[in-house]
């Protein structure tokens, strides 16, 4: 008890105490005494208060010119924000005058009726009928967000993540099981389509898509949905459902609207002229 009690009435360290008591003594401490010690800390606050000052003037005067910056490029934003609205379209109008000629072209040529025909199993043109919707989307979990990689090399989505794979067997399954036309959140897929991943999203020709992904295909809605649902590809989304957390619907509808795909452009691949087929017959025979 007597050490806490020294504690307690010494509580400030004696030689603390006796620095203080000489301070005081001596005079220390407080506002400067002398004139020039006085005239010194005016010069100071005085400098500080200029500088303060100057500073505000010079951010007042900046203001408008950086605010004036700011709508400068707020204008040039909206301008070319148009301009992109006005390149897009002129590209739709170009490419209807395309698809226009190229359905000429093919009745001129004596196509006829298959001009149509043609411009359906190339994507050229829009569609509509009967068919089924299938919806796929991601796990839950995996919607919720997640930390591991959604792009894994397993052979499954063991991460509920709808992947691009995935999406492939999808639509492959759909084409062998009888569709005639199909699109993906409402782009047209073609003989030249590519789905892709980059990253954690999921690219049809080079534009990404987001979950839920709509896939549309048009043929014999009843049959097209039982011999898909039955077909290996069928079965892997059901694993998928039942395993890893996929979310999936399918449904029959009674008529589907499918758009047009961009414009196909065919590199390699050269139309047999009557000619050409005759030379080739006489090679053969």
């Amino acid at each position: 008890m007597s050490l806490l009690t020294n504690v307690m009435d010494h509580s400030l360290d004696d030689g603390y105490a006796e620095a203080a008591a000489r301070k005081k003594a001596a005079g220390a401490g407080g506002l400067p005494k002398t004139l020039r010690a006085k005239l010194g800390l005016a010069a100071g606050l005085v400098l500080a208060a200029l500088v303060v000052t100057v500073g505000a003037a010079q951010a007042r005067v900046a203001a408008p010119v950086v605010a004036k910056e700011r709508e400068e490029l707020i204008d040039r934003i909206d301008r070319e924000t148009a301009a992109a609205d006005e390149l897009e379209s002129t590209i739709d109008k170009l490419r209807d005058d395309v698809s226009a000629r190229q359905r000429e072209a093919l009745k001129q040529s004596g196509g006829g009726d298959q001009a149509e025909l043609v411009g359906i199993l190339s994507g050229a043109s829009e569609v509509h009928g009967p068919g089924v919707k299938l919806v796929v989307n991601d796990a839950e979990e995996a919607a919720a967000g997640g930390d591991s990689d959604p792009r894994g090399t397993s052979g499954f989505s063991d991460t509920g993540r709808v992947r691009d794979r995935d999406m492939q067997r999808v639509v492959n399954g759909l084409w062998e099981s009888g569709a005639e036309a199909v699109s993906i959140n409402g782009q047209r897929l073609t003989a030249l389509s590519a789905i892709r991943a980059a990253g954690d999203a999921i690219l049809v020709d080079n534009r990404p898509l987001v979950p839920p992904y709509t896939v549309l295909a048009v043929g014999d809605g009843d049959a097209l949905s039982s011999k898909f649902q039955n077909s290996a590809d069928g079965l892997y989304l059901h694993a998928l459902q039942e395993n890893f957390g996929i979310r999936t619907s399918i449904s029959v509808e009674g008529d589907l609207r499918l758009p047009a795909a961009p414009s196909v452009i065919v590199r390699t691949a050269q139309p047999i002229t009557e000619s050409a087929q005759q030379r080739t017959e006489k090679g053969t025979s």
